[in-house]
């Protein structure tokens, strides 16, 4: 597929998909959201980790309001199952470890697909605006789901109702988040972390991805037994051997790409 609102770039097991509508910071309209789909499936098949980015001063300021020319004639209930819902799948099932780079604002759904990743490392110039209400709408694209089991229920209801700019910084602290860091430091940072999750045991990876997530609709008792089969799985694999092998050599484990 040839794309033209993003990039898609591949090296060294590393993905990184840059979304490139700058001149409207990167605002999402029907297009970009299926590419954004391909590239985050193609990617994931091929790749050992996902990387999710922004070209300008924006991650991704939400929907385009511009994409649509008669306000009376948007259907957001079928924009968002026929076009959101793939996207945010496409990020919550890749089976690799998908890293939100969040390089400027994020704001609505654009904040909602940095949350949708499985870690997000945002500039401390960055900021996460949950702007529906401003519009008259609730949050969406996932962001009722994340936002009251990331940073709890007051700060959830706090962000949705009142639409106030969350600092990097803000997010951080209060969980929603990963980490903050300085500007200077930023693309050193998640070049790096994304580098530590393409050298490190895929299969494991995916296994924690999907444990964490389940854990939400689990009990305590059936986490226990998911933990139990998916450790299992990962104590037959080669990366645990090399890991066990590596750790008595005390050296560096090599662990199998895809």
């Amino acid at each position: 597929m040839d794309y033209e609102t993003i990039t898609l770039e591949e090296a060294d097991g590393i993905a990184v998909v840059n979304l490139r509508r700058p001149q409207v910071m990167n605002a999402l309209n029907t297009q970009m959201r299926a590419e954004i789909t391909h590239a985050v499936g193609a990617a994931g098949s091929r790749a050992r980790v996902v990387v999710l980015t922004g070209e300008g001063r924006a991650f991704c300021s939400g929907q385009d309001l511009g994409d649509r020319v008669n306000v009376a004639e948007i259907n957001l209930e079928r924009t968002l199952r026929d076009e959101y819902v793939p996207m945010l799948m496409a990020i919550v099932n890749c089976p690799v470890p998908v890293i939100a780079a969040v390089n400027g604002t994020a704001a609505g759904a654009g904040a909602n697909l940095a949350l949708a990743a499985d870690v997000v490392i945002a500039c401390e110039s960055a900021a996460f605006i949950q702007a529906f209400t401003r519009i008259g709408l609730i949050p969406d694209a996932g962001g009722t789901w994340v936002m009251p089991r990331s940073m709890g229920m007051a700060k959830a209801m706090g962000a949705a109702l009142f639409a106030d700019k969350i600092t990097a910084r803000q997010a951080s602290d209060w969980g929603m988040i990963w980490e903050a860091v300085p500007d200077a430091e930023f693309a050193a940072v998640w070049k790096s972390r994304a580098e530590h999750l393409a050298k490190g045991p895929t299969g494991a990876f995916a296994r924690v991805k999907q444990v964490i997530r389940e854990s939400f609709g689990n009990g305590f008792e059936d986490q226990l037994a998911l933990e139990a089969k998916l450790q299992g799985e990962c104590g037959d694999s080669r990366d645990f051997k090399e890991g066990v092998l590596a750790f008595l050599e005390k050296r560096p484990a090599v662990f199998e790409g895809r």
